[in-house]
């Protein structure tokens, strides 16, 4: 977990939007070398395998008593915006998917909109060849610089979800992958661009905004 992850968290609660930080890692034990050099590589980790965990907080932030349980937004950046992604490709009808004993296909009528940065849409991630089967409005943001994922390669798998009834849009940025990741130099194919973070930033707020209905009292949700 990184420090621009919480930026998008105080960026929502700023607006009035309750705001949860899930990390993967922690709860197995794993440190961020161990996800540097494993699952940010796809080494351990897919996307697959972590699209549970995205249905796993969906239900407990839902339970939560002061949660409206039917009004969440899922953000995820790179390796989570696949793992939301991936999730929306499955049935959830038989034990087993998304790595889950019990997985419920209703949790996903909780989800109101999903926001994902840069998302991994590379081998093996299901999008590429699995439709949506679930469909919450989605805003995007990506790199045109992306070094994991072509950025043709991505609004061509966005654009083919659109033709099959996703409502999305896409914000595009003159920056590389993890632009937001301020401890990045000038070395490497990874840059931080401010001007691009900032973008993304008033792109999260007008889509929460937009999809909470923000001009009216609300006390909303989003998980990131």
């Amino acid at each position: 977990m990184r420090p621009h992850i919480y930026h998008y968290a105080e960026a929502a609660a700023a607006v009035g939007v309750r705001a949860y930080v899930v990390d993967s890692l922690k709860a197995r034990g794993w440190g961020r070398s161990h996800g540097v050099t494993l699952v940010c590589t796809g080494l351990a980790l897919q996307g697959y395998e972590r699209s549970g965990d995205v249905l796993a907080a969906i239900k407990g932030i839902s339970a939560l008593s002061e949660v409206q349980s039917d009004q969440i937004v899922l953000s995820g950046w790179s390796h989570g915006g696949w793992s939301i992604m991936d999730l929306m490709t499955e049935p959830l009808k038989r034990p087993g998917e998304a790595r889950l004993a019990d997985p419920d296909p209703a949790l996903i009528d909780h989800v109101r909109g999903l926001f994902l940065v840069y998302p991994y849409i590379s081998f093996p991630a299901r999008s590429l060849r699995h439709p949506w089967i679930y469909r919450p409005r989605t805003r995007v943001a990506l790199a045109r610089k992306d070094h994991l994922t072509a950025y043709a390669r991505a609004v061509s798998v966005l654009e083919r979800l659109k033709a099959d009834g996703l409502p999305v849009d896409m914000l595009s940025f003159d920056a590389t992958h993890a632009y937001d990741e301020e401890s990045f130099g000038g070395i490497g194919p990874m840059h931080h661009d401010q001007a691009a973070m900032d973008g993304t930033t008033e792109g999260l707020i007008g889509f929460l905004r937009e999809v909470f209905n923000m001009d009216l009292p609300s006390q909303a949700v989003a998980a990131g």
